[in-house]
């Protein structure tokens, strides 16, 4: 454990220190590897020589973008403290502050040089893994842990089951059939050091089944929402009609720690998967890369808190790998402009709140629907008094040049700021796009004379003529007074 735990920290800052000078191409990568290899084999030469790539990889896993401490952080900054913390009620002596200190210590060399794994492949040869493997012995399942040439240690695996939902129970069932039928499959075992005992864990593929509930059948369309934090349901049939929605709240997830928070996540993401079987339909996401959670010192603290406090990536990801394991097709979309789609177009069509109308607008586009902007919504924008109009409501918001003078807090000042560069930035959109607006949306140019994904660009557009000028906020949930504009016109 401690050889492999120091190979794993040299090969994490020989990797790191390649990223920042050289580029990333296959083939200095191939060399970076081997030389790697090399020098972990001429560091570590008792340590048997297979389990050097899967320290590489382990090492590889491990973001290098910014500092880490292999053992723990808080472990290693409580350690350079002269005294440990203590409650104000009671001061601990030198003999226990000692003892503490001691017991931390070690709790930090454990996690820093008690990690030992092995990467596993199916072949014949290997059984599923080569060094650390799975066998019977005595008629009880045992652990063989290869510690040197033709050198194991057996130890005895004392899981049990917790439930018949158990993984535990899928991974028994395969191991006894590949022994049966002499096909393994591959299987990654990694031994931990906690308090002076060994755990393990074993992470394997599982079999996937087919896809037997398709986009045929119609989707389930979900939108992640921040404010209020919870999950819009939106059931589309397979023609494009909406039948059916719901939410589901994500508020037990504020506060949380990281453990909780991810087993509540695998509760909503069978949630979400039960509701998939029930209506009989495939699931639609978004496809998020990149999330933008603001700033610090952009004057919206307690959003960015949530957004902070939240990874929608990561719920979204158990959602998919739950729908794989079910055989439930999952089809991800681009979510660009399906809020201001939704909001514009269905919400106020349908007496929806913004989300569902979103979720709607993401299950159209995985089956395919383009979203055309309404006749009498493009009428409004040729016409010139209405241009006039919705100009002169961003001009009454020049009242927030006054409020941001009078402010005295930075933050907020910030966030006025970019309050007064958006209705700048309407204002110059309605003027530049109004002439272009009046042909067909498939032949207009960006704001800045360049073509640009017109369709899209006509609903920005469309944002900011109505939004304010009409609802009176830039920021609101009720769309029904759009709902005469978008039958009626006028």
């Amino acid at each position: 454990m401690r050889w492999q735990s120091s190979a794993i920290r040299i090969a994490y800052n020989m990797l790191a220190s390649a990223r920042k000078h050289s580029c990333e191409c296959k083939l200095k990568q191939n060399k970076q590897g081997k030389e790697i290899y090399e020098k972990l084999r001429r560091l570590f030469p008792l340590l048997p020589t297979r389990y050097i790539p899967s320290a590489i990889i382990k090492a590889s896993q491990y973001p290098k973008d910014r500092p880490l401490v292999f053992g723990g952080k808080t472990l290693f900054e409580k350690l350079c403290k002269n005294h440990l913390l203590a409650s104000s009620r009671m001061r601990p002596c030198g003999c226990k502050q000692g003892k503490q200190r001691e017991k931390l210590k070690q709790k930090w060399k454990e996690r820093r040089q008690g990690t030992l794994i092995s990467i596993g492949t199916g072949n014949g040869i290997e059984k599923g893994n080569r060094l650390l493997r799975f066998e019977k012995l005595n008629d009880e399942l045992n652990l063989r842990i290869t510690t040197g040439k033709r050198e194991f240690i057996y130890a005895k695996v004392l899981r049990e089951p917790s439930n018949e939902r158990d993984k535990w129970n899928t991974f028994l069932r395969l191991l006894y059939q590949g022994w049966k039928t002499k096909e393994y499959f591959s299987y990654t075992v990694e031994l931990k050091l906690r308090d002076g005992e060994i755990y393990g864990g074993v992470s394997f593929e599982y079999p996937e089944p087919e896809v037997w509930l398709t986009r045929e059948y119609g989707v389930i369309g979900i939108d992640t929402n921040a404010s209020p934090m919870h999950l819009a349901i939106a059931e589309v049939s397979s023609n494009g009609n909406l039948i059916s929605y719901q939410s589901i709240s994500l508020h037990e997830l504020i506060g949380l720690s990281k453990n909780k928070k991810k087993y509540q996540e695998w509760l909503i993401a069978h949630k979400v998967i039960k509701i998939a079987k029930e209506k009989g339909k495939a699931i639609a996401i978004e496809e998020l890369n990149k999330v933008k959670k603001g700033y610090r010192g952009d004057g919206k603290a307690k959003l960015r808190k949530r957004l902070h406090n939240w990874n929608f990536k990561s719920l979204l990801l158990k959602i998919e790998r739950l729908a794989k394991l079910n055989g439930i097709e999952v089809i991800k979309v681009n979510p660009a402009y399906t809020s201001i789609i939704g909001s514009l177009k269905y919400a106020p069509q349908f007496g929806l709140n913004k989300d569902i109308a979103s979720a709607y607008v993401i299950g159209r586009r995985s089956l395919g629907f383009k979203e055309k902007a309404p006749k009498n919504y493009l009428k409004l924008l040729s016409d010139k008094e209405y241009i006039e109009y919705a100009l002169c409501s961003y001009e009454e918001k020049e009242e927030l040049k006054e409020k941001l003078e009078k402010e005295t807090n930075q933050y907020k000042q910030n966030a006025i700021k970019s309050e007064l560069k958006e209705v700048s930035q309407a204002k110059v959109m309605i003027l530049r796009r109004f002439q272009s607006l009046q042909s067909e949306p498939g032949r207009g140019k960006g704001a800045d004379g360049r073509n640009s994904d017109s369709r899209y660009d006509v609903w920005r557009v469309l944002k900011v003529a109505f939004l304010f000028p009409v609802l009176g906020e830039s920021f609101t949930r009720d769309f029904s007074p759009l709902k005469r504009m978008l039958v009626q016109g006028m």
